[in-house]
């Protein structure tokens, strides 16, 4: 190797290590300001104390039985969204590439709203269950509309759009229909992180991290389809193996992430472009920088919610969607001027 190679083939590690590093020390503070703030700020030394010697005060019951296992949702949360939306774009090779956008979140959300309604479902595990049948049908679905033999990243997003909206109109008039099933259902369809206790976080959190997993192992997979598929077959992958894969692993981390705190969109929108200009094209950085950006988004957003409109609290869900929105626009105009 020539020397004016050797800060080449060095200048990708250090990068991803100097993203990884940043991005998981900022998720570290993020995790602190959210144990402290709330209706009720408390110093961090308090937090602290709350944490290493727990006590039944007033500081004690809110840092340890609330604030803890909301900040553990956030996380979860935030690996399940991030992560699948990296490997939409990946799979699609498109920068618009989202659960929300291709209709996987609402296809959990139909499917817990037709187990409460129908089912009478009662609780967090069955709607894990039903939310990850939901997501695996309405991704197959929307794969089978928009790609026929080759994927077209225009086609799927407009088969993605129009299957989400007929299923959010499903879902409308399924809580419309059913009392029951509205009462249940409208804090959970604005998207929340309140009162996600351990209950709700046990049976979904192993559902997003196995999705993690699986999403990680098709790294190297996912950097030769990004070639094409002609050059793909010919380095040897097998397109049809890591299709097969990437869909079982946005099931899972999209149909988890939704069953435990609603639909949210924008967040696998976001976090990939941001892990992309943090660590560069190879999608293992791109898996485990989103890991660690998804969290640090809606953590963020889910404490600008509890402050915003203070002593009332504004869902995570609608926070996440005023950020995503002009993040939606950013990269329309890039796509627009050729830079994405």
């Amino acid at each position: 190797m020539s020397p004016a190679r050797r800060p080449a083939a060095g200048r990708g590690p250090r990068r991803r290590a100097l993203g990884m590093t940043g991005a998981a020390a900022l998720l570290v503070a993020m995790c602190a300001l959210s144990l402290a703030v709330g209706s009720r700020w408390i110093p961090p030394t308090d937090v602290a104390h709350a944490l290493v010697s727990p006590v039944t005060d007033d500081i004690g019951r809110i840092v340890v039985g609330m604030r803890v296992p909301r900040t553990v949702a956030a996380l979860v949360v935030g690996v399940g969204l991030g992560v699948a939306g990296a490997v939409i774009q990946a799979l699609t090779r498109n920068p618009l590439g989202d659960p929300g956008l291709l209709g996987v979140n609402a296809g959990a959300s139909v499917a817990v709203a037709v187990g409460v309604v129908l089912f009478g479902t009662t609780t967090t595990l069955q709607d894990t269950g039903f939310a990850a049948v939901g997501a695996l049908l309405v991704t197959v679905a929307v794969f089978a509309i928009g790609a026929s033999g080759r994927v077209d990243p225009v086609r799927l997003t407009l088969a993605g759009a129009a299957t989400a909206a007929v299923l959010t109109g499903v879902m409308t008039g399924l809580t419309l229909w059913s009392p029951r099933g509205f009462d249940r259902l409208r804090s959970w369809n604005a998207g929340t992180l309140v009162e996600r206790g351990w209950e709700v976080i046990a049976p979904t959190a192993p559902v997003v991290v196995a999705g993690a997993v699986l999403a990680w192992s098709i790294g190297r997979s996912l950097n030769a389809l990004g070639m094409g598929d002609d050059l793909a077959v010919a380095l040897g992958a097998r397109v049809g193996r890591t299709r097969a894969l990437s869909v079982l692993a946005v099931t899972l981390l999209a149909g988890g992430a939704t069953a435990l705190a609603g639909p949210l969109g924008f967040i696998g929108l976001m976090v990939p472009h941001a892990a992309r200009r943090l660590v560069g094209p190879d999608q293992r950085g791109i898996l485990a920088v989103s890991a660690l950006l998804g969290p640090l988004v809606v953590l963020g957003s889910d404490i600008v919610g509890r402050v915003a409109l203070f002593p009332s609290e504004v869902p995570v869900g609608v926070m996440c969607a005023f950020i995503g929105g002009p993040a939606l626009i950013a990269v329309a105009r890039r796509m627009r001027t050729g830079t994405s």
